[in-house]
């Protein structure tokens, strides 16, 4: 299936989850989060989620590692429309929040993160069996992942598609989606 399609079907399927749904897949995606091998990872970049988008409750994600791994450092993301390049922030709190145009929580008074997160999850509308996904379409991720050796762990409500037909040279392949239905590893 081609982006568009892909993206539009994501998008209205999304839509079509209840309140109770999105609860239940968010319970289902954080139990599965919490079965990755974290012992390795002194860092990990979070998405913070478009609310009113349904996207996946990173928050739980959060708040489970500041109580069960509190070592490690999480890294939230901050958007520049105007060149669609990603600068990445420590997390301090939800009170550090506070929603851009695109209602998208980013950090205010964070200190900037230097260096390479040892995982980024990353958003996603729709993914496929070999590991790539789709997004909104403005390439964010993509270019923050270029070049970088990190592990990369897509969350997603729904199970993958057969193929994504128009694969960009510059999409980044995932290592592992976590479903509601469990992990999805890319690279046996």
């Amino acid at each position: 299936m081609l982006k568009a399609a892909l993206r539009k079907q994501a998008l209205a399927q999304r839509n079509a989850l209840t309140s109770v749904d999105v609860a239940l897949a968010n319970k289902k995606l954080l139990e599965g989060f919490k079965t990755l091998d974290f012992s390795k990872i002194k860092s990990i970049h979070l998405f913070l989620p478009i609310v009113h988008q349904k996207e996946p409750d990173t928050f739980l994600m959060i708040d489970w590692l500041k109580e069960n791994h509190p070592e490690i450092t999480i890294v939230v993301p901050k958007a520049d429309f105007s060149t669609n390049l990603m600068s990445n922030f420590i997390y301090l709190d939800s009170a550090d929040l506070l929603n851009n145009h695109y209602q998208i929580p980013e950090p205010q008074k964070a200190k900037p993160f230097v260096g390479t997160p040892d995982m980024v999850v990353v958003p996603l509308l729709a993914f496929d069996q070999n590991g790539y996904r789709v997004g909104y379409g403005k390439g964010f991720y993509d270019r923050f992942l270029q070049g970088i050796t990190t592990q990369k762990v897509g969350l997603s409500f729904f199970e993958a598609t057969e193929k994504i037909i128009d694969v960009h040279l510059n999409d980044i392949r995932l290592d592992k989606c976590i479903t509601p239905n469990g992990i999805i590893d890319f690279n046996p």
